[in-house]
């Protein structure tokens, strides 16, 4: 038996939880892994991410490492594409992946989880999805954040916060990745939500593939689309909260002076922006625990033991008050993931 290991992470989350924003909702609905065709001490398990490149992935691997030392036995192979638009390599890497016999179960994060559904399909080997689930029968476990949940407690943390600001009236809009990646629009389904509970409008949701620029470029829009001012931006990461922060901060309108932006994932450049008097808030995964529980998950399948068709990693807001303890978290991180 792995013994299972959360205890950093959730140890730090738990206080999160007084700012009213957190989620740790648990799935009753379980299915048993298929038969693992590797024999002796170990196992070799292929993690696919939707890219290297980004800092919120390194959280990720550092997660997956972390077990990978407590468990050498597990032989670990961890790739993904250049960035998260990279959808015909990540595709391609896939089926590399699917053909090899000699890996006993796969990781895999999707770009595009409806793609991903129709390449998995009769593939008999475990599959653990992480951070982006894949709607398919061939996925034994998602291991991620409740979006949907999390977002939607975010939206409301916002809103009051907006309140607090002197917005009378609340509305919203909301910067978000691909149309169609199932993660992001949950996350804009959660923002819809919290928003409207607190009385809210919500006025439109931008697509700006996740990428810092388009963002900038959407925020400029929205500036000039909504003079009056708009009291919450939502962002599904916070690379686009950032670069929503920065277009306001030189855009001259004093209408958006007060305008509570907050991010997603809880990155160490979102928890900086927050410091640093950028962003407001960021509603934060867990990211490293994502990595960590993945490959538990997909031991235990290996296993034959009966998994969990939800994982939840577990979810919590930054802000001011916290922000200085998160980015010492993240950075212990990171320096695990270069060692």
């Amino acid at each position: 038996m792995f013994k299972k290991f959360a205890a950093g992470c959730l140890a730090l989350l738990l206080p999160m939880t007084m700012m009213g924003c957190s989620s740790n909702s648990a799935a009753s609905d379980t299915q048993s892994g298929s038969d693992a065709s590797a024999s002796g001490d170990g196992y070799s398990i292929s993690m696919l991410l939707k890219t290297t490149a980004a800092e919120y992935w390194q959280y990720v691997i550092a997660g997956a490492n972390a077990y990978t030392k407590e468990h050498p036995e597990v032989k670990v192979d961890i790739s993904g594409p250049p960035s998260a638009t990279s959808y015909d390599e990540w595709m391609n890497s896939l089926t590399t992946m699917l053909g090899n016999d000699d890996i006993d179960a796969f990781i895999l994060s999707p770009l595009q989880s409806d793609s991903a559904a129709h390449q998995i399909s009769g593939e008999t080997r475990p599959i653990i999805t992480v951070d982006t689930d894949i709607d398919a029968p061939e996925v034994l476990s998602f291991v991620g954040t409740g979006n949907l949940e999390a977002a939607t407690s975010g939206a409301k943390e916002a809103a009051k916060k907006a309140s607090e600001l002197g917005w009378k009236d609340i509305t919203c809009v909301a910067l978000t990745g691909a149309q169609g990646d199932s993660t992001h629009e949950a996350r804009v389904a959660g923002f819809q939500e919290g928003i409207k509970n607190q009385g809210g409008t919500y006025l439109e949701t931008q697509y700006c593939d996740a990428v810092a620029d388009r963002a900038a470029t959407a925020m400029e829009g929205i500036i000039q689309k909504y003079p009056e001012g708009v009291a919450v931006i939502m962002c599904t990461n916070d690379d686009m909260g950032a670069a929503a922060k920065r277009i306001i901060n030189d855009s001259g309108n004093e209408n958006f002076k007060n305008t509570v932006v907050c991010g997603f994932d809880g990155t160490l450049s979102g928890c900086t922006s927050i410091r640093d008097g950028g962003m407001i808030m960021t509603i934060a995964q867990n990211a490293y625990d994502m990595g960590y529980l993945s490959f538990e998950t997909a031991v235990k399948a290996l296993e034959g033991e009966k998994v969990d068709r939800f994982v939840d990693s577990g979810s919590g807001c930054i802000t001011q008050d916290n922000v200085d303890e998160y980015i010492d978290k993240l950075n212990g991180y990171l320096a695990s993931v270069k060692e």
